[in-house]
């Protein structure tokens, strides 16, 4: 028994080898469910139908849709490097001020804007047109293959990449059926050819499979990125320690929906926030690093749903409805208290404070609508420019940053304003920023900025008698951001069907195996294999030699055939001299 692993040769010397030739080609080709690729250049004077027939299969080209994947990853990549409107605006305003230079091109191109920009989308609906038209054809082509039967064997099996031949004393059909036998055993899809003197075998369809696949999965990645963004909702809230949220969209600080995205379709649940627990790390090179962040929530479903503990941290979000509840950060809110000169209470509230560095140094405003009225019969509002420390570095310092998150020793800077505070101009405010526009600040005895550093149940009191100032206390506070997500679920089960299918496009290979048995000029018959696979396999050789070591045990080697013995020389050529010896009897 003889194996071989070789290469067809480049050209063929006869007509048989040429008819050969084309057989081996077309059982290549046949091995091949995509579809043909297309010139580059279209035919001249096709005219209009045949210049779109054209354009289409070159958009539903492989070779376009890799391409179009490519620009589709590489447009993505501004929305990550440049702020986005719709996710932050005040970041958009900040980045503009600073690259004033870039601003004009930035707003020709949409980058504020990338996954909502009309290039952004042209690439997106083009490649899922393009996907969607290079699946549908294959499909049907890889559904006929399936149903079809492996090709007969090529006329000259000895020109295959893999070849193995014998010579046995077993009958044709006997080795033809065992060689039947074995290919099923190990899962080829086996034919007969019509003479009874050849069995085909065929393996790997799946490959196909894991290329459509992973195609198929692509574009339901593509359906959830676009289901995501026109029926997503995503909002953020602050809450104090104590208070609660309700799912309506007054309730929220900020909110993005989708394009088609409907606020009846908010789910009702609401939740309070009862505790918010923070630790850091307070020795070592990590001093001050967040060691852990947890809000203790009680929440219900809907207007009479039953009141139900949980607890919220970093990545762990709380899931009600298909929405989830994530915490995003946490801070502080002291408690401020002002009172009029008559000492009536006309303001008590814990006010958040936005923090400015790790340390949570934080910043903010206190405003009062009730005011006072001045000894000229005006009434005026009063607000604070607030700066809060949780662990402040002591008196003499000279600086108001904090030296650790944690309160250690808490401090309350606050600079004193009186006017109007423009909450009556029916414009939006930041609440957080004082809008002095409007204002005067308070002076001191000595004609000073009047401003005043407190501790934890300190007091100020105003100039002119307009009122008195306390720090009462503390409390905490945690942002939440409610969203929803609707193609999540789509866009997982598309990311793992691409990487089973690429898997099984990588991983599975196609092969034919072609088995002849005819029968010798002497009766004894010849054995061929041959395999032939769709792409470079060193599995092939491997596989086909297993192969016909199993057969060759069933239809073992015959043995050599006896040399024929060579002619034995007649009496007249016997008795007849050399000629060389007659030559030197002629010189004698």
């Amino acid at each position: 028994m003889s194996t071989t692993d070789k290469a067809a040769p480049a050209n063929a010397t006869d007509a048989t080898d040429a008819t050969a030739d084309t057989a081996d080609t077309a059982a290549a080709a046949q091995l091949s469910t995509a579809p043909a690729e297309d010139g580059a250049a279209a035919p001249v004077g096709i005219g209009v139908i045949g210049w779109l027939r054209w354009f289409w299969r070159q958009l539903t080209s492989m070779r376009v849709a890799l391409i179009l994947l490519f620009l589709l990853t590489l447009g993505a990549i501004p929305g990550s490097l440049v702020p986005q409107t719709h996710i932050d605006p005040m970041k958009v305003e900040q980045w503009k001020k600073t690259h004033e230079f870039w601003v004009p091109l930035a707003e020709k191109l949409q980058l504020f804007e990338v996954y909502g920009s009309v290039w952004f989308s042209a690439i997106y609906i083009l490649l899922f047109v393009s996907l969607i038209g290079c699946i549908v054809p294959r499909t049907w082509q890889f559904v006929g293959q399936l149903t079809g039967r492996p090709p007969g064997a090529p006329k000259r099996l000895d020109r295959m990449p893999v070849y193995a031949t014998w010579r046995t004393s077993a009958a044709p059909d006997e080795v033809l059926a065992h060689a039947r036998g074995l290919l099923g055993r190990r899962r080829f899809r086996t034919e007969a050819a019509p003479g009874g003197t050849s069995v085909a075998a065929e393996k790997g369809y799946l490959r196909e499979a894991g290329n459509l696949v992973f195609h198929v999965a692509l574009i339901a990645i593509l359906v959830a990125f676009a289901v995501g963004k026109l029926y997503k909702y995503e909002g953020g809230k602050l809450v104090l320690r104590g208070k609660g949220f309700s799912n309506t969209l007054t309730q929220y600080d900020d909110f993005k929906p989708g394009s088609l995205f409907d606020s009846d379709d908010l789910p009702p649940f609401s939740f309070t926030l009862d505790r918010f627990d923070a630790s850091f790390e307070t020795h070592g090179p990590q001093r001050g690093t967040p060691r852990t962040f947890k809000a203790y929530v009680t929440y219900s479903k809907g207007a009479d749903g039953t009141p139900t503990p949980a607890e919220i941290e970093v990545n762990e979000p709380l899931e009600v409805d298909g929405s989830k509840v994530f915490l995003l950060g946490h801070g502080y809110a002291p408690v401020i208290s002002v009172t009029d000169p008559t000492g009536k209470v006309i303001f008590k509230d814990a006010v958040p404070m936005l923090p400015q560095d790790a340390n949570l140094t934080s910043s903010g405003a206190v405003k009062v609508t009730d005011g006072y009225v001045d000894p000229n019969g005006v009434k005026e509002q009063l607000g604070f420019s607030a700066w809060f420390v949780p662990t402040f570095a002591g008196e003499g310092s000279g600086t108001m940053f904090s030296q650790f998150p944690d309160l250690a020793n808490p401090r309350l800077a606050l600079n004193a304003w009186h006017g109007s505070l423009g909450v009556d101009s029916g414009l939006p405010q930041n609440v957080y920023r004082l809008d002095t526009s409007k204002m005067q600040q308070f002076k001191d005895d000595s004609g000073q900025q009047f401003k005043a550093r407190l501790a934890v149940g300190e007091e100020m009191v105003l100039p002119n008698g307009a009122g008195t100032v306390k720090f009462e206390g503390i409390e905490r506070w945690a942002t939440f951001q409610i969203s929803e997500q609707p193609g999540n679920g789509l866009a997982l089960v598309g990311a793992v069907g691409a990487i089973v299918g690429l898997a099984g496009s990588l991983f599975i290979h196609r092969r034919r195996i072609w088995v002849r048995a005819v029968a010798g000029p002497d009766g004894v018959t010849v054995v061929e294999l041959a395999g032939l696979g769709r792409s470079e396999s060193a599995r092939l050789p491997e596989e086909l030699a297993g192969l016909a070591a199993a057969l060759n045990e069933q239809a073992p080697t015959a043995p050599a055939p006896e040399p024929e013995p060579a002619p034995e020389p007649d009496d007249a050529q016997a008795e007849e001299p050399p000629a060389e010896e007659s030559r030197e009897g002629e010189r004698g």
